[in-house]
């Protein structure tokens, strides 16, 4: 663990030299270099200007390397080409290329059911626009099951896993050394050793204490076809922000689960060094456990080893479903590659959409001008809007900015409550008692912008009257955030505005 640590450590100091050499090179270029290098530099940073004024990225996000080429007019142009030009690395743009695969099957699926706007009103156009921008489908005939606490969903994933006879994919951001991991790693290796095909894909940086390359190849001579998503490695470059934070576990193509737990003591409240964490998820059975198939598919042959490729998809395919219809089920993946912030704008949308009230779990809420206007507009309208963000930060400097954005909001009339207990790391909407999300999404710049996210979407399920009444309870738990007495102080509100500027890059 020791040398775990050490190398992070390495790794972190030397991002930090880069960094720092940079900005040295930066305010020592016209003194130590000849003229036309730093003529050179200026006009990179000057069409590199032009370029992120022209282009169509968020103006928060082009504001902030707005800033930084003004500050470092010499090589700010070149530290945008390393560190801030959103074309991806050649081996993750090729996961678009593996996605219309994936479409296609998605589209031959004949488990779909027929929608139409008399059936779905207003959000019929949301389907349409979630279908023509990521692929996935909506279905009928699923089963979903919602959990209020992690350890809840952790002993059904376990009881779900032990009965696997094909397959199991798992999909996580973070994976620790745990009592957790090692009840989840148990039954891994007892049914790879059965036989199964056992796949598990997790994210360098989100895991790398654990998964070092020994590490992993530990698990795979024990039977586990292991993935490391985007290995994390010191140089300046933005594909490194490209990280998975998806949660996702499949088995047999039947059961499917998703949400915003982790694997690490804290998820299942084995570990209370934040308070009480509170963490929400979803099971499902039936039809649309077929898109999380394929999104996991997806992701493991973009980056998988040649001779590990899933080549018969239809071995994946679970028979379909004869339970009975439920409303209707979405599973969606949000990626940063394709241009397109589908994650928010769904959620823009359903603000826009909503009628009586909007209930929101974050943990987090640094968020978008975008964003930020839809939630005033809609608490503007008459919606009854509620937000609960934790009352005991895991991140204090990300914390006091998540508190940052509250003024605004508050002042439109939007209600922000923090979840007394401890941590909540829940990312979840409720809409109008007919729509709702549970998933891995949280509103930040993060996770909006720069990682491949996922989530169910639930309309007129049974299970969004236990999402309503979880949330109902939530707040009772929870204090009332309101700007009454708190005395505005200048220094700590310009220091707000700084962070605001460069939060898109944070």
């Amino acid at each position: 663990m020791r040398k775990l640590v050490n190398r992070l450590t390495i790794t972190i100091v030397l991002i930090s030299l880069q960094i720092a050499a940079v900005v040295f090179f930066s305010i020592t270029a016209r003194t130590f270099l000849p003229d036309f290098v730093s003529y050179i530099g200026m006009a990179i940073s000057v069409v590199v200007f032009l370029f992120i004024i022209k282009g169509d990225k968020a103006s928060s996000y082009k504001i902030a390397w707005i800033i930084i080429i003004l500050l470092l007019p010499i090589d700010g142009g070149v530290l945008y080409l390393i560190a801030g030009n959103k074309r991806p690395a050649k081996k993750i743009a090729s996961q678009m290329d593996e996605h219309a695969l994936i479409a296609r099957l998605l589209d031959e699926d004949g488990n779909l059911p027929f929608l139409n706007q008399v059936q779905c009103g207003r959000m019929f156009s949301l389907f349409q626009y979630i279908r023509n921008c990521s692929s996935y489908h909506a279905y009928t005939n699923t089963r979903v099951k919602y959990y209020p606490m992690g350890e809840l969903m952790f002993e059904d994933m376990l009881a779900e896993l032990t009965k696997a006879k094909q397959f199991i994919f798992i999909e996580f951001f973070i994976i620790k050394e745990s009592h957790m991991w090692d009840r989840l790693l148990e039954v891994m290796e007892q049914k790879a050793a059965e036989g199964v095909d056992v796949r598990l894909i997790v994210d360098h940086l989100g895991s790398y204490r654990l998964f070092s390359s020994r590490y992993a190849r530990k698990l795979q001579a024990r039977g586990i076809k292991v993935l490391r998503f985007n290995p994390f490695v010191p140089y300046l470059q933005l594909f490194m922000n490209y990280r998975d934070h998806r949660k996702v576990i499949v088995i047999d193509g039947l059961v499917a689960f998703n949400g915003g737990i982790n694997i690490a003591d804290e998820y299942i409240n084995k570990n209370s060094r934040f308070g009480v964490w509170k963490d929400t998820g979803v099971r499902l059975e039936g039809d649309a456990v077929w898109s999380f198939t394929l999104m996991f598919i997806e992701m493991w042959d973009t980056f998988c080893k040649a001779n590990e490729r899933v080549d018969d998809y239809a071995a994946y395919k679970a028979p379909p479903s004869t339970l009975a219809p439920d409303g209707l089920v979405l599973p969606y993946s949000d990626s940063p590659l394709d241009d397109e912030e589908l994650a928010e704008n769904i959620y823009v949308d359903m603000l826009h959409q909503a009628e009586k009230y909007v209930y929101i779990f974050t943990p987090y809420l640094i968020i978008s001008e975008k964003l930020s206007k839809a939630l005033q507009l809609t608490a503007r309208r008459g919606v009854d809007v509620r937000i609960i963000t934790p009352g005991i930060a895991d991140k204090k400097a990300v914390h006091r900015l998540t508190r940052s954005y509250y003024r605004r909001i508050l002042k439109a009339g939007v209600r922000v409550f923090e979840y007394t207990p401890g941590f909540l790391h829940a990312k979840s909407f409720i809409v109008d008692d007919e729509v709702a999300f549970v998933g891995t999404i949280n509103l930040d710049y993060r996770s909006l912008y720069l990682h491949f996210e996922c989530a169910t979407l639930l309309f007129r399920n049974s299970a969004i009257a236990d999402i309503k009444e979880d949330f109902e309870q939530t707040l009772a738990e929870s204090r009332e955030f309101t700007l009454a007495g708190r005395k505005r102080r200048i220094f700590n509100e310009l220091l707000d505005a700084v962070l605001h500027l460069f939060a898109p890059l944070m």
